[in-house]
């Protein structure tokens, strides 16, 4: 089965995304998602210009040598850019394969581990007050697991807390700026979560993403402070190069650590899972270089106790979404997976055999990953560029966001 064609999509249905179409001379075609938030057209750039053209005439079927030759026969390896487009062909060839055994991918990766998903949704507030009221309404909805955010007393809205990620799309938008000050969080997440807990009890699980924001000193004496509150996990508590500083964290608190949002392959995360020093991986299909390396990256967690816990924001395309779902249900050392939603516009250009209910998610039983993409729809929807925000501390310093 010889591909024929590669076709690349840029459409923005409330966000952007990238999504790679490739067609076969049997007529089966299979996507992949390919999208980088803020970035998208480089690697619409590096798919059309350098990938696209290797890809045609070889063998649909072959994806493990079409990965290797992708990612090892290209001298500059690695890097967000280059692995989140081999991710949107690897994706697609996966789509494909599943649909010429006609079966659903989890069942071409080895069948299901398990019968459900359980997925956390996101709670903010302004105040603790709201947070506290947004973890209930998501309780209601019947989630188990929540992650909860909140504004920061003498602070204008900070990240998770106000429910924006991005500064608009208008033509000459900038990225927003927004203010941080580590000494005023330090003070306020253990009140966060002493309130929710008092609130709604010990029977949901709570989760609480730093984002990269504390020095490894600091991160531990918030993770030992949150203690009490007994926490899912502390997701993303320094940046994510300092790999050694994890060792500092581990030795001075029990709260479970969580990162990889941001790595692109295992050698970003070797040295954390070999040491034991995280408890949950969350490298996604679409930014760790697809469902190939995935399966290979959730091996060797569950070798070292690491278990899986994928980025599942609403900037990755449902078509992402679908790919991690399966590999959930697949994989033996499945954590918990991220649910963002998406709007109603995104989901009638991605319609799917996914769903989510009680908290927890379904990949469907259909051939392939089980996501489509309706052309017609999307050309409604244009590119319009857009940032993630910046991040300074009081006195003007650029920090981390």
């Amino acid at each position: 089965m010889k591909i024929t064609d590669v076709k690349i999509f840029v459409c923005s249905p409330g966000r952007n995304f990238v999504t790679v179409k490739i067609y076969t001379d049997q007529g089966l075609t299979g996507i992949g998602d390919a999208t980088l938030n803020g970035r998208e057209k480089a690697v619409v750039a590096y798919l059309e210009d350098h990938l696209v053209p290797l890809l045609i005439g070889r063998d649909a079927a072959r994806i493990e040598d079409t990965w290797q030759y992708l990612y090892r026969g290209a001298y500059w390896r690695r890097g967000p850019v280059t692995m989140a487009a081999i991710a949107g062909i690897d994706m697609a060839l996966w789509d494909i394969k599943a649909k010429a055994a006609g079966m659903p991918l989890y069942e071409l990766l080895g069948g299901a581990s398990r019968d459900r998903l359980m997925c956390y949704g996101h709670a903010q507030g302004g105040d603790i007050a709201e947070a506290v009221e947004s973890v209930g309404a998501l309780i209601d909805e019947g989630y188990r697991a929540v992650r909860v955010q909140s504004g920061i007393p003498g602070l204008p809205p900070v990240y998770g807390a106000d429910g924006t990620s991005t500064n608009g799309a208008a033509e000459n938008a900038l990225p927003r700026e927004e203010l941080w000050s580590t000494s005023k969080y330090l003070r306020h997440a253990p009140k966060l979560f002493e309130a929710v807990r008092e609130a709604h009890g010990w029977d949901v699980e709570l989760l609480h993403d730093v984002h990269h924001r504390l020095t490894p000193i600091e991160a531990a004496r918030l993770g030992k402070d949150l203690e009490p509150y007994r926490l899912f996990w502390l997701e993303d508590a320094v940046a994510a190069e300092h790999q050694e500083g994890f060792r500092l964290i581990r030795n001075h608190t029990t709260t479970p650590i969580a990162v990889g949002e941001v790595f692109n392959t295992i050698w970003d995360a070797r040295l954390l899972i070999e040491e034991q020093l995280i408890d949950y991986i969350r490298m996604t299909s679409v930014h760790a270089g697809g469902i190939t390396p995935m399966r290979r990256i959730a091996d060797f967690a569950g070798l070292h106790n690491v278990r899986t816990g994928a980025h599942g924001a609403m900037d990755m395309s449902p078509i992402c979404l679908a790919s991690n779902i399966h590999l959930g249900f697949w994989v033996p050392n499945f954590g918990i997976q991220e649910y963002s939603g998406y709007s109603e516009e995104t989901l009638e250009v991605f319609p799917g055999t996914w769903s989510m209910a009680d908290g927890h998610l379904y990949p469907g039983h259909g051939p392939g990953h089980g996501v489509e993409f309706d052309e017609d729809l999307a050309e409604r929807y244009p590119f319009e560029r857009s940032y993630l925000p910046v991040n300074r501390l009081e006195d003007g310093t650029l920090w981390h966001w």
